[in-house]
């Protein structure tokens, strides 16, 4: 008797929606928001253009989708990490790890976040870009600012120019960093606390 043949497995709409927008991030992240095209992405994709209006209407749309499905998730852990009511140094510690995570995760959706944000947030569509990162530097300020309280940060440093310091060392790993590497997320969150609290000198 023939062997009847196993039917191969489909791609889910929502599995294929999210592969797209795999997809449309790397472009974004590699090429520029203004110099990708909906064919671009589509070509990267493997499919044809007006095949991708499937899915989405507008290369805006995806854009969009990708930066706050990046945001949802880094806030969601942040707020975790706010709710847990650590101190200020072990505060501190917990969003660089979870920064790093997320990192990890949204690799290309954090580079198009440093590279476009600023621009894209003058549009209403990204002003929620805006929004995030009022409250981000609130977050980040105020931890600071509860460890030079509770003595244990150094009061005779800039606090908004540590803030700059500290989120700057962290995202622009993102410009270098690749899932799958030899270190992880947790533990270059490590090394790099290792260097940011404790410097690089002996003592």
């Amino acid at each position: 008797m023939p062997t009847k043949k196993k039917p191969q497995a489909t791609t889910s709409a929502p599995e294929r929606r999210g592969e797209l927008l795999q997809t449309a991030a790397e472009v974004f992240a590699e090429q520029g928001y203004n110099a990708t095209t909906v064919r671009k992405i589509a070509d990267h994709a493997g499919m044809l253009a007006g095949s991708l209006y499937y899915h989405f209407d507008s290369k805006e749309s995806m854009l969009e989708e990708i930066l706050r499905t990046f945001l949802d998730e880094l806030w969601s852990g942040y707020d975790t990490v706010l709710d847990a009511d650590l101190g200020p140094r072990e505060t501190l510690q917990a969003l660089v790890t979870e920064s790093f995570r997320e990192i990890d995760r949204h690799r290309p959706a954090v580079a198009i976040y440093q590279k476009e944000s600023r621009q894209l947030a003058a549009q209403d569509r990204f002003e929620f870009l805006a929004a995030s990162q009022r409250r981000f530097e609130k977050t980040w300020l105020t931890t600071l600012e509860r460890g030079v309280a509770d003595g244990v940060f150094r009061s005779d440093l800039d606090i908004r120019l540590t803030y700059r310091f500290v989120r700057d060392t962290v995202w622009v790993a993102a410009s270098w960093y690749r899932p799958g590497g030899h270190h992880s997320p947790e533990e270059i969150a490590r090394q790099y606390l290792s260097m940011v609290l404790d410097g690089i000198a002996t003592r």
